[in-house]
């Protein structure tokens, strides 16, 4: 039986997205200010360089950082939502030899 995620809910939802976007602006700013320091730091330190390294150099910092936060705001999204604990993804009943173990008493130790 699948359980029922927290995100189903419209309000629980649209609070978590609120959430994600107000994080998502923020590191849009953070963004832009480190490509701009990069770029100003590049243009003292450098002579004579091609217009189409400052676009590459804005380019790869601007999109590594956006997909960068973008994924780890949605880990934060999942995890912060009780999304991730709502996922069953026990492969005991793949195998119908096995012995079941109650995963929510077992410690690190008895696990082998």
């Amino acid at each position: 039986m699948v359980n029922r995620s927290p995100l189903d809910d419209p309000e629980n939802a649209a609070f978590a997205w609120a959430r994600f976007r107000r994080l998502m602006r923020l590191m849009m700013g953070i963004t832009l200010a480190t490509v701009t320091i990069a770029l100003v730091v590049v243009y003292k330190q450098v002579d004579d360089v091609s217009p189409h390294f400052f676009i590459a150099t804005a380019l790869g910092i601007g999109f590594s950082m956006l997909l960068m936060s973008a994924l780890m705001g949605l880990v934060f999204l999942s995890n912060g939502t009780g999304h991730d604990a709502s996922v069953q993804n026990s492969l005991d009943d793949l195998d119908p030899d096995a012995k079941r173990i109650d995963h929510r008493n077992v410690g690190w130790k008895d696990q082998s």
